[in-house]
């Protein structure tokens, strides 16, 4: 007696996330805001600087900037 074909069962891969860490990430602190200021200053990186000022002063995701 023959077994009827049946659709294959897919061995559960491991998840994409697993092992790292995973939510809401640490604001940055202080002396870090200052430091990307600097090196954008620097580098005279105008649009990046603007674009990083504005998500600072208004508290903004990078996501939503880009949709700006």
């Amino acid at each position: 007696m023959q077994t009827p074909n049946l659709p294959a069962i897919r061995a559960l891969s491991p998840a994409w996330n697993k092992g790292r860490i995973v939510g809401q990430k640490r604001p940055l602190k202080l002396k870090h805001v200052w430091a990307i200021r600097v090196r954008l200053e620097l580098a005279e990186n105008h649009r990046d600087l603007a674009l990083f000022n504005m998500a600072i002063d208004s508290k903004l995701r990078g996501c939503d900037l880009v949709r700006m």
